[in-house]
């Protein structure tokens, strides 16, 4: 049986003997294929497809592939099911010997990439009644089946952990908004120049929390997000039930809470000069940002100073040195489809591709970016074709595009933490939209009438929550 050529984004393949898998001489009816490339199929022979038999072991990028595209048309408890039913029968029909390590390979995989399908009892139901069969006829399928079961339990554990953690530091930031909603200029006490005025570290820390919130982003998010109904025959969605995609949305809001924190930081001051020295701070730590290749804190950093309450302080910009920043704006510019960003994001790419170094490997992408690309795929090509079978050829697209996000994500950051830093950028109190509207008038006043209405309004907002 042909198979797809791999693409880039590896996981793990664990250490089964890579010469038993070798490709079905004949394929299950429903598959075709264009110049050995599979590009269509129903969903029952996509789903035999995935099972390994005596003499066959599923290419690597069609299991990614597939796991990730199926929960458009299948709840992935569902296909646990129906997988586990034909692994069985793969056993009863061959040689048990040589079929267990097959499977217990692809339930592997699954876990590992998979694991938030496992939250589900309906998948762990399933799960457990396989790897019992598999453990019960020798002491290496034994210890091989437990090995599973303790990572994923792991992982699952670490994961709540995560969100639990996540929930805290939301609560705090929350909290702390409220306040600034009463009382803004002085809720403040302190701002990050105060705790570290050196740029390349606080760039440091930013790659910190972009690259532990991108850890926790399972792939199957990027399709879930897009999910809004009847991706199924009988119109209802899969993930009703779920949560679809937490840690994706959570990472967009850390996104616009950096922006709203670099706005905050600049508007804050009551002196010119001060303001002027915070935006040249935070032109040096994008800059950082951008050597790093963390592109998504510079994003969120030149979107801060895009803001309307900074953008429109005339008197504190005449006093910063802009060609930094206009270099940097320059590279992120949105015309021709962010060409220039995506000429830098392939020049990272290539270096983490040939790096010797944790430092050299980080590429972050922007992310809003890459979310709208994924979109666009998904929109712009149908998943089922007019026979009824399913579109391959897209999420081979898609999951390579996703496959090289599971690259980046794992790569582990170099730099020290610093707590103290840390925890401010992730707690720090930040002004609403309202709040830093009026702390830049208060700091350049109004220049036109309808600037002087909002002034007052929002001053008399102030006021009547005094």
């Amino acid at each position: 049986m042909p198979q797809t050529p791999p693409f880039t984004g590896q996981l793990n393949t664990g250490s089964y003997n890579k010469n038993l898998y070798q490709p079905k001489e004949e394929g299950y009816p429903g598959l075709y294929y264009n110049d050995n490339n599979l590009v269509s199929g129903s969903l029952e022979a996509l789903i035999h497809h995935l099972v390994p038999t005596v003499d066959y072991y599923p290419d690597r990028t069609y299991i990614f592939t597939f796991l990730l595209s199926s929960r458009l048309f299948i709840h992935p408890y569902e296909l646990m099911s129906r997988v586990c039913h034909l692994c069985m029968e793969q056993q009863r029909l061959g040689d048990p010997q040589k079929i267990a390590p097959k499977i217990l390979q692809l339930l592997t995989e699954w876990t590992e990439t998979f694991p938030y399908d496992f939250r589900d009892e309906r998948m762990m139901r399933s799960l457990k009644e396989l790897t019992h069969r598999l453990a019960s006829g020798d002491e290496v399928y034994r210890k091989a089946v437990s090995q599973m079961s303790q990572g994923l339990i792991r992982r699952l554990t670490v994961l709540s952990q995560y969100e639990e953690a996540l929930v805290k530091i939301n609560a705090t930031a929350a909290e702390r908004l409220t306040v600034l909603k009463a009382k803004p200029q002085a809720a403040i006490q302190r701002d990050l120049l105060s705790i570290c005025n050196d740029p390349f570290t606080v760039a440091q820390q930013l790659t910190h929390i972009e690259l532990e919130r991108l850890s926790y982003i399972g792939p199957e998010e990027f399709v879930q997000a897009f999910v809004q109904k009847g991706p199924l025959d009988n119109d209802k969605n899969c993930f009703s039930d779920h949560k679809k995609a937490s840690n994706l949305e959570a990472y967009v809001e850390w996104f616009n809470r950096l922006s709203y924190l670099v706005a905050t930081e600049i508007c804050m001051p009551g002196k010119k000069k001060h303001r002027a020295r915070v935006i040249e701070f935070f032109i040096d730590v994008a800059r950082e940002c951008f050597n790093i290749g963390n592109f998504n804190s510079l994003m969120a950093i030149i979107s801060g100073m895009n803001m309307s309450p900074v953008s429109r302080l005339k008197k504190t910009w005449s006093k910063v040195k802009t060609a930094k920043f206009d270099i940097l704006e320059h590279q992120m510019d949105p015309s021709s489809n962010f060409y220039n960003y995506r000429t830098a994001l392939r020049g990272a790419t290539q270096r983490s591709i040939t790096a010797n170094s944790s430092r050299e490997k980080i590429v972050i992408p922007f992310f809003s970016l890459l979310i709208k690309d994924l979109y666009f795929l998904n929109e712009g090509c149908a998943s089922r074709l007019q026979n009824g079978h399913i579109n391959f050829e897209k999420f081979w697209e898609l999951a390579k595009q996703v496959s090289e996000f599971m690259t980046w994500k794992k790569v582990e950051c170099p730099f020290e933490k610093d707590r103290k830093i840390l925890q401010y950028l992730l707690t720090a109190p930040v002004f609403t939209e309202d709040a830093l509207y009026l702390a830049s008038y208060e700091s350049e006043g109004p220049e036109n009438n309808m600037e002087k209405d909002r002034w007052k309004s929002l001053r008399s907002t102030l006021l009547s929550r005094v």
